[in-house]
């Protein structure tokens, strides 16, 4: 406390301390302060807190002021008011100290100016995006939207949009494009972040693609509040990229026609041959026969069907390449294949080659072709053979693998399990640069006419085919090793697999098989050789025709149908109208590759099978004899 005195200083005169407490003293750093007068302690500065102090004692109004003491650094928030009674000229002096306050005061401050200040950049970065940023509430009122996006929704739809406005009052004239845009928000509202690309806007205006980026607002106890999107004009991008697939399907169909180009040559010269022999057969056939020289017509019938049977297996290996086969897979264990396989790989590769076979205990089953399997693994041994000249081993070997998704995108393929069949040999190997173009259709290391160059094209089509994989590895002078994925089947296989050329038998009792085929000179082939062999059979050129002598022919134990017929009916068709009218009647297909789409793809159902053209009149008798007995 304080006692105003006076003096010879002027009006403001000075004060002296009266009394004055220990935390005074402590704090303000001002030992013995009673007794002293205000000019004596802070010189410098007396006249201001002598005008400070004059109207409280003037007044008696109380005031408040912060002062910094040097003596200590503290700083203090400083308390005045008069002691009553006034003619004592009395003032008293509170002192808090309030530096901790204050540091801290000043800290929140800084961190609330660097906050406005981090603000203000991410506001000039949003601003000054390329991106049309948009911020809704659960209303799809606008919180926020930088001015790139309100131009953007301004050009597209004729209305600017502004912060507090509403979405769809603001599209409220054009009920499509606020159903698009709704449809878009409430998926984020309803706590969905994704990216979609969509077009959206006013044909009258502007329409364009947009890459929308959504994410969610939450408030601080986790709920929903809102949604906020980046929006990106792809619509250049998109139009870039669809040029780009144009361009892309252009060089396809170069590359595709220069296939073809090759593909007819290599075609062309091997068919020549093999119809050269085909006519000079017959034709010496029909001169020895006008001379009645029966002894040598027998040769020339064994070379014609020999020719046949190659321009078949031709035919056969430029579908498999095509993967426009007819296949007809069912449930095999491949193991037991294998036995026949060897056998026939053993006379065909000769005594110099040693063939052993590794056949995994535990084997799954397959869904797959069995014949076409056989052709393929024996393709594959017969390459092995031509690698090794001066003899080797040959290794068929079997197991379970397993594909994960990483070494299923490496190799082309979908994940999961498959059973490998591998063929492996001792041979010559094959360079990295004949490695790349080994499935290539008719390329071939092999001298001019002794080989096609469709064996491997024909394994790899298969492959494919066979929703598998075929992959092959080869180093020069350690062998190549060529292994096929064929998916697993889940299913029981049954005991015994048929593969190969069945035996004709007779018929036993009367049998009656119904046959339709446009195609008169192969409907007459079938009909005749399934009446040598004791059958009663019916015969239609169409559809419509067959499906008549169905209903009025009493028992009808087996339909075989060409499936590209002509008129309104494909042999799908009609089998599916007899099993209409006769659910346990077995059917027959008889098809090529072009008909593969109206029988699913070669899927058939139980008591449907596929022979596919050409074929020979035992695989004929064979497989009906099979069909009728079950």
């Amino acid at each position: 406390m304080i006692e105003f005195i006076d003096g010879p200083c002027g009006p403001l005169s000075d004060y002296v301390h009266i009394a004055a407490n220990a935390a005074y003293t402590q704090q303000a750093g001002i030992p013995n302060a009673v007794g002293l007068r205000v000019r004596e302690m802070v010189p410098e500065e007396a006249d201001s807190w002598i005008a400070r102090f004059r109207p409280v004692l003037e007044t008696g109004r109380q005031i408040r002021f912060e002062q910094e003491f040097a003596a200590t650094g503290n700083l203090f928030e400083l308390s005045a008011f008069r002691v009553e009674p006034a003619q004592n000229r009395q003032v008293a002096v509170l002192f808090k100290n309030i530096t901790n306050r204050r540091a801290s005061e000043r800290e929140l401050e800084a961190r609330v100016a660097s906050a406005l200040s981090e603000r203000r950049v991410l506001a000039d970065v949003v601003e000054g995006t390329a991106a049309f940023v948009q911020v809704a509430d659960r209303d799809l009122r606008w919180l926020a939207i930088n001015h790139a996006a309100a131009d953007e929704f301004e050009r597209i739809f004729g209305t600017r949009p502004r912060i507090g406005l509403s979405m769809l009052d603001l599209l409220a004239d054009k009920p499509d494009h606020r159903a698009a845009v709704e449809a878009v928000w409430s998926r984020a509202l309803a706590g969905e972040a994704f990216t979609e690309v969509a077009e959206f806007g006013d044909p009258t205006l502007a329409r364009r693609w947009y890459e929308m980026r959504f994410g969610v607002l939450r408030d601080e106890g986790g709920e929903i509040s809102g949604a906020y999107q980046f929006v990106y004009d792809v619509t250049e991008r998109l139009s870039e990229q669809e040029r780009l697939r144009d361009a892309e399907e252009a060089l396809r169909q170069a590359q595709k026609m220069e296939a073809v180009g090759q593909l007819t040559g290599g075609l062309a010269h091997d068919f020549n041959n093999l119809l050269a022999g085909i006519s000079g057969a017959f034709e010496m056939i029909a001169l020895r026969l006008s001379q009645g020289r029966q002894a040598d017509v027998e040769k020339y019938l064994t070379a014609g069907l020999g020719a046949t049977r190659r321009a078949a297996a031709l035919t056969h290996r430029l579908l498999a390449f095509s993967r426009r086969q007819t296949l007809s897979p069912k449930p095999i264990l491949i193991n037991r294949l294998l036995p026949d396989l060897v056998e026939l790989v053993r006379r065909t590769v000769g005594p110099g080659i040693a063939v052993e076979t590794v056949g995994a205990d535990d084997l799954s089953a397959t869904m797959v072709d069995a014949n076409q399997l056989e052709n393929a693994l024996l393709n594959l041994c017969i390459n092995a053979r031509d690698a090794m000249p001066d003899g080797g081993r040959l290794t068929i070997e079997t197991t379970n693998v397993t594909v994960d998704s990483q070494v299923a995108a490496t190799l082309g393929m979908l994940p999961g399990d498959y059973v490998k069949v591998s063929v492996s040999d001792t041979g010559t190997g094959i360079d990295k640069e004949t490695l790349e173009r080994v499935f290539d259709p008719f390329f071939t290391t092999k001298p001019m006419g002794e080989g096609t160059g469709l064996g491997l094209s024909m394994v790899y089509g298969f492959a494919k085919q066979s929703h598998g994989h075929v992959r092959i590895h080869s180093q020069v002078g350690n062998g190549t090793s060529v292994s096929l994925y064929l998916p697993q089947h889940g299913g029981d296989a049954p005991l015994d697999v048929t593969v190969g050329r069945p035996a004709p038998a007779r018929a036993t009792g009367v049998t009656t098989v119904l046959v339709v085929d446009d195609e008169q000179m192969v409907r007459m082939i079938v009909v005749d050789a399934l009446t040598d062999l004791g059958y009663s059979v019916l015969e239609a050129a169409d559809g419509a025709a067959g499906l008549r002598l169905l209903e009025t022919t009493p028992h009808v134990d087996l339909l075989i149908t060409d499936v590209g017929l002509p008129g309104g009916l494909n042999g799908r068709q009609v089998a599916d109208a007899a099993r209409a009218q006769r659910p346990d009647l077995k059917v027959m297909f008889i098809t090529g590759y072009a008909e593969n789409a109206a029988l699913n793809h070669g899927h058939v159902e139980p008591g449907m099978e596929i022979l596919t053209k050409p074929f020979s009149v035992d695989d004929l008798a064979g497989r009906v004899d099979r069909m009728l007995r079950g």
